[in-house]
């Protein structure tokens, strides 16, 4: 009876095993798909080879799947923002002058 106990208890961590080093590897296909990356087909291929290549490649994809947000996309640009240094002088231009005029007022 025991022996049988032994093998079922065998055969669960066996299984239990392969479909936690599945769901693990499925973790940077998650994030993309969540963040609404580009590459989410590419991440999800990569993790699929990385379970052939003794996950060598999952942290990169980890990072990979991180570094895009749809908000700000790939945080290395200006997208979505207005931060150029033609547009910052301006800024600085205008309110200078409008520092100018309050202390002109405030002169009166």
């Amino acid at each position: 009876m025991l022996d049988y106990f032994a093998l079922g208890l065998l055969v669960f961590v066996a299984i239990t095993f392969f479909y936690g080093v599945i769901a693990i590897h499925d973790i940077p296909y998650e994030i993309a798909q969540h963040r609404n990356h580009p590459h989410q087909d590419a991440i999800h291929v990569a993790g699929w080879v990385s379970l052939f290549t003794l996950h060598v490649l999952w942290p990169f994809l980890w990072i990979w799947a991180t570094l895009y947000r749809e908000d700000r996309g790939w945080g290395f640009g200006t997208t979505g923002t207005d931060n150029t240094m033609e547009n910052l002088c301006l800024k600085v231009d205008e309110l200078e002058n409008r520092l100018r005029e309050l202390e002109s007022k405030g002169d009166k």
